[in-house]
């Protein structure tokens, strides 16, 4: 199996731990931003030392495109994941996610728009079917099916502005072509980190004086947070520089199906009969997708 391959789905399940743990936070009384917060906080000196370590040490002088694209995908990301977590208070764990899983078909148009990387049109085929899947896996309850507005936009901008932050991460990562990939994506991950840190302890200080408290007084549930955060960070930084982001998008929608285990399995939430046909699609579209770039 290939490299890309299994830095992508490692970094789904950790992703989706990650997701679980953040979930928790807002019963310690973080707000959504606080919550975001924490998510970048603890990773910064992990991010830093494996960045020193897989470098030897020899920290790169990367040119001005690489921290405007690393910038560009940061702040993406910052939003994205507020998005997220404020999806969390109007839908359940599974189906919030879901909603940002638009991003696969997103990141696809991106990738050719702003990198010039098209997906081929059987590429295509494996994407749509796999968003079909992530569709039937959002529906509401077929007894009492209804339109949530608010929460579909809300899922949907989450998952543009995810496309669009692998866009910049992937764009970041070229930018360092004198690098071995593992160096790569370390170093691409050290700088987003620090740089989203900064913006989120700036934006808290102004916006929600005493929320940077209320994080490090809880950094038992906080703490975990960041770990599983700059892991599962590193997985999809390692396949960006690897592989075209729309199909390292593609293959992480694996994550919709860790997510339901653990939405059956920690948080008890019912699964519905239809979700077994939306996760034999996503499936089989990852699949297909693997087979169609051998």
């Amino acid at each position: 199996m290939e490299a890309w391959i299994i830095a992508t789905l490692a970094a789904a399940a950790v992703q989706t731990l990650r997701f679980m743990l953040q979930k928790q936070l807002r019963q310690v009384g973080l707000s959504t931003a606080g919550a975001t917060f924490s998510r970048f906080l603890f990773a910064v000196p992990l991010a830093g030392l494996a960045a020193l370590a897989l470098t030897g040490g020899a920290w790169p002088a990367p040119g001005a495109a690489f921290w405007a694209w690393a910038a560009f995908g940061g702040l993406c990301q910052i939003l994205a994941t507020a998005a997220t977590v404020a999806l969390f208070s109007l839908r359940n764990f599974a189906v919030g996610i879901a909603f940002t899983k638009t991003e696969t078909v997103q990141v696809a148009v991106f990738s050719a728009l702003l990198l010039a990387e098209p997906v081929p049109p059987a590429g295509w085929a494996a994407i749509l079917a796999g968003f079909a899947g992530v569709v039937l896996l959002s529906r509401g309850g077929a007894a009492a099916p209804r339109f949530d507005a608010r929460a579909t936009v809300l899922g949907i901008v989450a998952g543009g502005l995810f496309g669009l932050s692998a866009i910049g991460y992937r764009a970041a990562t070229l930018e360092l072509d004198g690098l071995a990939a593992a160096a790569r994506a370390a170093v691409t991950l050290a700088a987003v980190t620090a740089m989203q840190t900064g913006a989120m302890a700036a934006w808290l200080r102004l916006c929600e004086p005493g929320e940077i408290g209320r994080v490090l007084a809880a950094w038992r549930r906080t703490l975990p947070v960041g770990v599983t955060g700059v892991a599962g960070s590193y997985g999809w930084f390692l396949a960006f520089s690897l592989q075209n982001a729309a199909v390292v998008r593609a293959v992480g929608q694996v994550e919709i199906v860790f997510t339901l285990l653990v939405s059956a399995v920690v948080f008890r939430e019912r699964l519905r009969a239809r979700e077994g046909l939306g996760i034999a699609l996503v499936i089989g579209s990852l699949v297909a997708l693997v087979l169609v770039l051998r």
